[in-house]
């Protein structure tokens, strides 16, 4: 709204504080990670851009867990956001729905129609709670549409104890539920349709009584859905059932107009990411979806007999081996699909679904991920922002091309010098933030060294940990380096084991080397808990190294590699993701790149020849740093470092993490030698910041709404008053 200069600065004048006040209110827990805030990203930018677009999601009770560590190690609780009256939201009651679960489905003849007749099912009602999601200065508002779980008035007797009613409460209880038992993984099935359908059948509802539209042919026309990973895919079946079931719309003509209407995101090439349901459960489930998604894999295996052989076809289906792959299902009945990345996009046509590609070229294209700069810069780095206004005017504001005449400024020495107090003013905070939430005492002049993402073993914390170890035992050795604090942020899966053992790693560790007085605190290690929005506008803007060290060929994109450039730090990198666009952005130059590429990440792969135990042997750096894991030199691990020693040395373990690590020290021996340099440094952290343009959002949703989607923006006219 243009507003929050004033109010902060009124607030400030009755002695209070913006930023305390906004901190009673809790994150919105309606998402895990990037790819949750990637959607935030999205829809803030569809209504800052001019055009109408909106969210569908679960107004989950306590979305994903709060994080805590006990004795080191992940502990989840509740998250309960939604204690606290939510003011932002809406209850529109009267725009609820019926969602059908189990039963039996007998298809009967009416008029010459088959139309489902269902027997014993579940009834559940979706009750939509509206959040607005106001546009940048531009007039526009979108909607965010979340999705709550009631019993029906006429069903009540359906639920008569409270284990019945309970079920339905947990429908929308929490994010992710776990999926290591039968339990949660229907669950999370059963959560996935009741967004799906509820949200399809308000789409529908719309198109038919405010478009005042009964003719569904033109329906692409006026509605785009978009499959954000495969969590959403059984819209293309939903859709077909809406269609055919209770619109009584021809099977071709349904399919026609499902595939123009939906199109699908691939955000990771993960095999555990690639969502597949057992026919047994969803037959159970979602009977009439279930019969759906298998006429649709009957036509799909009848289309392409005689034009591909049987091998592609049994590669491709989308029921094969007594389980439903949702990836399948959202190609097939989709008409675009995208990686997110370059290096990404291309793995996709090239590895991951080469025969889909072979397929259908035309529908695979790339849109690389992007940040909201409104969030990342003017929000959480405000004494930033202002010195872009301060040189290059307020117009980067609205657009980010203007942000590379920033660079103009490599040789203004006094700008260099604000940027290095701004910097070192954001990590005062964080270490007063730290001092207060952990007892931790650090060093703001110290190498701000920042890993916050997920907890994955692709994503490498372990690597990390050896630099770590490195480092200590260099420094125990009186070997010395530049004083450094590590920082890390990730929550693991809760059934997640290797991922929840690293966290206890690394927890000791950082207990050991922050209590070590030899080392005189030229080294500390931070674990900060409950990673979260809140959290990374504090931790980002503070950073002076964004470590973006995933093996290659395993990150999709990644964003917050895109949001610590922009607020100016200096990015150490495999060449994975969007790093190598930010590479190509900045120059080479400009970022610390190691490891390996992906042609030597497939060879290992293909030949099955990666024997890391030989490399531990002949590197006696390596085989000190891994053997402080199991030798007694971390304490209070012993069973958790010996996991992490198994994984490490295991004949072509496939995260690679020995092979890169010699490239990893290399790297960062030349973030020293560059730190040394501080002019150099601040150049370097200026051409970042000017070339974050690139990763704006606002881009990326231009390009999927001119490629894909097919929008036009929404004309507002502005009344003077």
């Amino acid at each position: 709204l243009g507003w929050l200069k004033t109010v902060r600065e009124a607030l400030s004048d009755l002695g209070l504080d913006l930023d305390k006040i906004a901190e009673y209110e809790p994150d919105m827990a309606l998402g895990n990670g990037g790819l949750g805030r990637l959607a935030a990203a999205f829809m803030d930018s569809l209504a800052s851009t001019g055009y109408t677009g909106n969210g569908n999601g679960i107004r989950y009770k306590y979305g994903l867990f709060k994080q805590k560590f006990v004795n080191g190690y992940q502990r989840e609780l509740p998250n309960d956001w939604l204690k606290k009256e939510g003011h932002w939201e809406v209850r529109r009651e009267s725009k609820s729905v019926l969602v059908r679960f189990g039963g039996k489905v007998n298809m009967v003849e009416d008029n010459g129609w088959l139309i489902p007749q269902y027997e014993g099912e579940r009834v559940v009602r979706a009750v939509p709670y509206d959040v607005a999601v106001v546009g940048y200065q531009d007039g526009l508002t979108n909607t965010l549409r979340l999705w709550d779980a009631e019993i029906p008035p006429e069903e009540e007797l359906n639920y008569p104890t409270i284990s019945d009613r309970r079920r339905v409460e947990d429908l929308t209880s929490i994010l992710y539920p776990d999926d290591s038992n039968y339990e949660g993984r229907l669950l999370m099935l059963k959560q996935e349709y009741f967004f799906v359908s509820a949200g399809l059948q308000s789409i529908l509802d719309y198109y038919i009584t405010k478009l005042g539209n009964k003719n569904f042919a033109q329906l692409p026309d006026y509605v785009a859905v978009h499959i954000n990973d495969t969590h959403p895919a059984m819209a293309i079946a939903e859709l077909m059932r809406l269609l055919v079931d209770e619109h009584r719309v021809d099977w071709d003509t349904a399919w026609n107009i499902t595939q123009k209407v939906m199109s699908y995101t691939n955000h990771t090439i993960m095999a555990e990411a690639m969502e597949k349901w057992d026919v047994n459960m969803m037959s159970e489930l979602l009977p009439r979806i279930m019969q759906i998604i298998t006429e649709i894999d009957r036509r799909y295996c009848e289309g392409l007999k005689g034009r591909v052989s049987d091998a592609v076809i049994d590669r491709t289906r989308i029921i094969k081996n007594g389980q439903v792959q949702m990836a399948h299902l959202a190609i097939i009945g989709s008409h675009s699909v995208n990686g997110v990345a370059a290096l990404h996009t291309q793995l996709l046509e090239t590895e991951v679904l080469k025969d889909f590609y072979n397929l259908y070229p035309e529908r695979f294209n790339n849109k690389t991920n992007g940040i909201t700069l409104r969030r990342w810069l003017q929000i959480a780095n405000p004494e930033l922002s202002d010195l872009l206004d301060q040189t290059i005017g307020k117009e980067w504001r609205s657009d980010s091309n203007k942000m590379l005449n920033f660079e103009k400024y490599y040789h203004d020495t006094k700008v260099l010098n604000q940027l290095h107090e701004i910097k070192l003013d954001n990590k005062k905070k964080l270490a007063k933030f730290v001092k207060e939430q952990t007892g931790i005492e650090i060093d703001p002049t110290a190498i701000f060294d920042v890993q916050v993402k997920r907890m994955h073993a692709y994503k490498r914390q372990t690597l990390k940990l050896l630099h770590i170890l490195k480092l200590y035992q260099d420094l125990k050795a009186g070997i010395d380096h530049p004083k450094r604090v590590i920082i890390f942020g990730a929550k693991a899966a809760p059934s997640y084991v290797f991922a929840k053992q690293i966290i206890k790693v690394i927890n000791e560790t950082a207990n050991m080397i922050n209590n070590d007085p030899d080392i005189h605190g030229k080294l500390k290690v931070v674990f900060l808990e409950n990673y979260n929005v809140s959290l990374a506008e504090k931790i980002i803007p503070a950073a002076d190294i964004s470590e973006q060290i995933s093996t290659t060929t395993k990150e999709a994109s990644g964003t917050s590699n895109m949001k610590l450039m922009a607020n100016g730090a200096l990015t150490v990198a495999t060449m994975d993701g969007a790093n190598i666009e930010i590479k190509d952005a900045v120059g080479e130059e400009n970022i610390f790149t190691f490891g390996l590429n992906k042609d030597q990440v497939y060879k290992y792969y293909a030949e099955k020849s990666y024997h890391p135990r030989k490399m531990y042997e002949e590197d006696p750096v390596m085989k000190k740093a891994v053997d402080a894991l199991i030798d007694g030199t971390v304490p209070n691990c012993s069973s958790e470092g010996q996991a992490l020693v198994n994984n490490f040395l295991s004949d072509n373990e496939q995260f690679l993490v020995l092979a890169d690590f010699e490239a990893y020290l290399k790297a960062q021996k030349k973030v020293e030698q560059t730190w040394a340099q501080k002019r150099i440094w601040q150049q370097m952290s200026l051409v970042n910041i000017a070339h974050s343009e690139r990763f704006d959002s606002d881009k990326t949703i231009e390009r999927y709404a001119q490629d894909i989607w097919h929008l036009k923006k929404l004309k507002i006219e502005k009344v003077d008053r």
